[in-house]
Order: C-alpha cells, then structure tokens, then sequence
C-alpha cells in the first residue's frame, strides 16, 4: 500500500476495501444499489465500470449469488479491486476484469448474466471538468462512456429476462425509462432516494428485465436523514442489510 490508500471496513462479513482518495471513494449510492438489486443463488451479475470494486464486494457480502465480476477502465482501480478482493480471500467468488464498457459484450459474450448493475457517470459532457482531477472526472462525467453505452451494453450482456440494476440522478429519468425501453430492458421497480422528507430526490433505483413485460412498481421513497441530521432506521437497516 502506498501512504495515499486506506483500508476501510464495509461493516458486514467482516469484508474490507483498500480506497485511494486520489482516485475515486465509494458513496452512498453504490451501497443503496448493492441493497436494490437481487442476486439469485445460481446467478451470476457484472458491474458495469465497477471502480475500486465496492459493488461486486457489498453483493458478495449481501447476497447468494455464485459469482460476480466487475469491468473497469482504469488501470490503478483495478489494481485496488484485485487488491481488495485478496485482502477478503474472495478470488474464487469475484474477478475484476480491465475493459472498456462500450466493448463489455465483445469482451464477455452476448447473453452471459443473470444479472447486470451499474453506478455510471452522472453528469453529462464536460460540465464542472476539471483537467488535474482525471479520475474522478471520469467517474462521475460522461467522459469515456454516456449512459446508452451502460444500457445497451448491459442489455446484450444479459440473458433473457435477466435483470439490470442501476443508480442514477432524477433528472434524467425521462432518458433513463426511454433508452432502456429501446434496448428492451422494461423497467419494473423504481425507488426515489431522498436526502430529507422535504427536499428533492437526489438518486433513483431503478431494476430492468430484459424482454420482460410492461408494468413498473414504484416503492415507497428512502429517506436518508432525519431531521436532526441523523441516518434514518431504514437506511441504517440497508447498509448491515443481508439477504
């Protein structure tokens, strides 16, 4: 480990995750995705762009999935996944795999999981880019790859009826339902994120099956925070949640 990095308990299974704040630290919301999606016992999912490999680690924990695997561009992310998946023992359960998402169908093969999630760059363009940030720029712009690269790649890489599971901001619902919709992955359950009961949501969850049928359920809103600025019980429960 070099004098950056910092090894951080994920407080479930006793699992940890060597993070570099140079580089990109997880957030809430790859621990609410990790809490969103379902992973069956003979099931197998792919992180699309999978960072330090948090996603891939939480669903380990979370779930009875028979393995996971996390695609990342970034050579010194990948280094840290591969790391951190050693550190917990874990090199039979997950892999992480150095690729571009725009080419994870190629890499992988058509049709090769059950189960498909991704935390993608949210912002678009190069709005708030900053040139000495490279990064992290790349993980929260659409800089190497646009939200219909993450859906179209997720829709060939899954089987039919397989199930996509993303996070994402509301403000780009509208594209989010109707590109999905074009790849036919048919949204099905959603879940607005909330910072406070009063304000706007920030985050959404949204889970897709491939070639399935149209009808969505919406769940009840998460609420982060109380309004004394503590964590609410649910979202405590979801961050020590197992299935």
């Amino acid at each position: 480990m070099n004098n950056q990095e910092r090894i951080d308990d994920l407080q479930i299974k006793g699992y940890k995750i060597i993070q570099n704040p140079q580089l990109f630290c997880f957030g809430m919301d790859a621990v609410l995705l990790s809490a969103f999606a379902r992973v069956g016992e003979a099931e197998t999912a792919l992180d699309l762009g999978c960072g330090n490999g948090i996603i891939p680690l939480l669903l380990a924990a979370k779930t009875k999935g028979q393995h996971f695997t996390g695609l990342e561009i970034q050579e010194e992310s990948v280094n840290l996944a591969k790391r951190s998946i050693a550190l917990n023992g874990l090199e039979d359960k997950i892999q992480v795999i150095k690729g571009d998402i725009k080419e994870a169908s190629t890499i992988f093969g058509a049709s090769s999981f059950s189960v498909i999630t991704s935390n993608p760059p949210y912002m678009i363009g190069a709005h708030g880019l900053t040139s000495d940030k490279e990064a992290l720029n790349i993980a929260r712009h659409e800089v190497l790859c646009t939200l219909s690269d993450v859906i179209r790649e997720g829709s060939r890489l899954l089987k039919e009826k397989g199930r996509f599971y993303m996070v994402h901001r509301p403000f780009r619902l509208p594209e989010i339902l109707a590109e999905m919709q074009k790849q036919r992955i048919e949204p099905k359950r959603m879940r607005l994120v909330y910072p406070y009961v009063h304000k706007e949501p920030n985050m959404v969850l949204i889970e897709g099956v491939k070639g399935g049928r149209p009808r969505m359920q919406v769940e009840p809103p998460l609420i982060v925070y109380e309004e004394n600025g503590n964590y609410t019980k649910e979202l405590l429960k979801l961050y020590g949640e197992v299935e």
